[in-house]
């Protein structure tokens, strides 16, 4: 869940295309967006793409639209959506205490899924260690 928890800060790796998209709607709400893809051969799944809905008020990131490659490697067309709710501010970042994943019908969004509540966010400067990345000996790849 990292990578869509930390997704604002990971929007400005190398290799990204930006564009401005039309707007998401939401109940009465209209919020503008950016459309995020990848140059080839950048990253795990450079076929996937990402959109950034924003709110114009606060310019704070509300909606992620996004879809998966990473098993077919070709483009997909299915949007999936994640609404970022309830910042909060952890050691000068400001974070994301809430992910609600969302049922979508293209770009109409239905039904919320399902939520994620992250508590006890804890950021640090130092570094870690190496070994804590580490695999264990035990682990096994697939």
């Amino acid at each position: 869940m990292f990578y869509f928890y930390a997704m604002p800060y990971i929007l400005a790796d190398d290799g990204i295309t930006y564009t401005n998209v039309e707007p998401l709607k939401v109940d009465s709400k209209t919020y503008p967006g950016i459309k995020i893809s990848y140059a080839a051969e950048v990253g795990e799944s450079p076929e996937d793409e990402y959109i950034m809905y924003y709110d114009a008020e606060t310019n704070k990131m509300t909606w992620l639209g996004y879809t998966v490659t990473y098993f077919t490697k070709e483009k997909s067309k299915d949007w999936h959506f994640i609404k970022y709710t309830n910042w909060q501010m952890v050691n000068e970042m400001l974070l994301p205490k809430t992910l609600e994943w969302y049922n979508a019908d293209g770009f109409i969004i239905g039904d919320k899924r399902n939520d994620l509540l992250f508590t006890d966010v804890i950021l640090s400067k130092n570094k870690l260690e190496d070994t804590v990345f580490a695999k264990p000996e035990a682990a096994v790849s697939k």
